[in-house]
């Protein structure tokens, strides 16, 4: 049996109706911006395989140092005992974290960031005496597969089947510059009913939405008003973190900064699974007593692996390093050019970019998941390009280590993509 026929026995794979999918492509090995299969064809990889392997894949300076943690010591419980590692790690985050940032909490991935960054909003006020329960997010929102994760999400074709079982959650649009005021006055509305503990966002990219971007001063005048009313704000930069928007974090660009910051993808640049769920002292401060009980009684068995916490702090040092900030630098302008020649495309309805993000809006009806999106996948494959079609939305958002030449291709592609459509 080949491996196709192999990963068909026993394996389910995310994402996927297995009924009506077809094999999945056995990918051999991967370095920097190229993913080559079992028969040696080479793909450029146009989304860092969901938004992770932001500094290319198999990065010997990341691999080196995990190589080197890996003789000294690989995992050990991080209740009751701590390793330098995670404390080298930390003080390296603290240095490009908002300055409101000072407390980190570690799980396994993006959704379990988000879902320890509700649990303490809720807890927060539960410690204060404060019964408050509810959420809320943005509409097409989406945070993760957990229960608190997935009930902050706002994307129905993944929640569907548990909604009934979720945390109460109001929802409001994000600001796009021209609701702002309509989006502050629900908000208002909400928050005068004396129960919402926290606010769940997205930070100027809401990813699964599609990339759907909105409007800074909105969002920052709904952050500043949930700080007056001392409602939880958590960002979720699992996606948006490490550079991809141009600064650091989205909330980089923000004046107001989130109580609460959620991260995980790129914090470990791909290679091992990890998540940080980081909050100011006022939130830490809440669970700060002689009571036992207002403790944080949540923990995971990987927390702030020593492998994973080392990949991460060299992730770090390579985003600040001068070679990385000219390659995002160099991607945007690259996105930039390609954007003032393809926005006026007749099968183009929309673009829309921030740093390293860059998406389009076809003016053609397709399924999030359908036969139309799945004819463009499979011709960017066909044609060296790895890129995962959401909907009627194209979206780029590669290794920053993309060659120039690597980067034309993917426009290439998306270009003769139009004319099959």
């Amino acid at each position: 049996m080949n491996l196709r026929e192999r990963d068909k026995k026993h394996l389910w794979h995310p994402l996927t109706q297995h009924k009506t999918h077809g094999d999945m492509l056995p990918v051999a090995k991967a370095i920097g911006a190229l993913l080559f299969d079992d028969q040696g064809n080479e793909y450029i990889d146009g989304i860092a395989s969901w938004y992770v392997a932001m500094y290319g894949h198999c990065n010997p300076y990341i691999t080196d140092r995990v190589a080197s943690q890996m003789q000294q010591l690989d995992q050990v419980v991080f209740s009751g005992f701590t390793h330098e590692p995670a404390i080298r790690m930390s003080e390296a985050l603290m240095e490009i974290l908002p300055d409101n940032q000072q407390k980190l909490f570690f799980s396994d991935n993006g959704s379990t960031a988000v879902e320890v960054g509700v649990k303490m909003a809720l807890q927060y006020h539960f410690n204060k005496g404060e019964k408050r329960n509810v959420l809320i997010a943005f509409e097409e929102g989406f945070h993760g597969d957990t229960f608190g994760a997935m009930s902050v999400s706002g994307l129905s074709i993944y929640n569907g089947p548990f909604e009934d079982l979720l945390i109460q959650v109001e929802r409001i649009p994000a600001p796009d510059g021209n609701n702002n005021e309509g989006v502050l006055s629900q908000l208002n509305n909400l928050i005068a009913k004396g129960n919402v503990a926290g606010f769940v966002y997205e930070p100027l990219v809401q990813g699964a939405a599609a990339m759907k971007m909105h409007d800074a001063e909105g969002l920052d005048e709904l952050i500043a008003f949930c700080h007056e009313h001392d409602v939880v704000t958590v960002a979720d930069e699992v996606m948006t973190g490490f550079g991809k928007t141009g600064e650091y974090f989205a909330s980089d660009h923000l004046e107001h900064k989130p109580d609460i910051m959620c991260l995980s993808k790129a914090l470990t640049a791909g290679l091992l699974p990890m998540a940080i769920t980081s909050c100011s002292l006022k939130i830490f401060d809440a669970f700060y007593s002689d009571e036992l009980s207002k403790g944080f009684f949540h923990g995971h068995t990987y927390s702030a692996n020593p492998l994973a916490c080392a990949a991460a702090l060299a992730g770090i040092e390579l985003l600040q390093s001068e070679e990385m900030k000219h390659n995002i630098h160099r991607v945007t302008a690259s996105h930039q050019r390609f954007d003032k020649h393809i926005r006026q495309h007749p099968k183009v309805a929309s673009t829309r970019q921030l740093g390293v993000i860059y998406a389009i809006d076809l003016n053609v009806e397709m399924q999030r998941y359908g036969n139309l999106r799945d004819k463009l996948f499979n011709f960017y494959m066909e044609n060296g390009v790895f890129l995962r079609p959401l909907g009627n939305t194209i979206y780029i958002l590669p290794p920053y280590v993309i060659t120039g030449q690597q980067l034309q291709q993917v426009y290439e592609v998306i270009e003769a993509s139009l004319e099959i459509l």
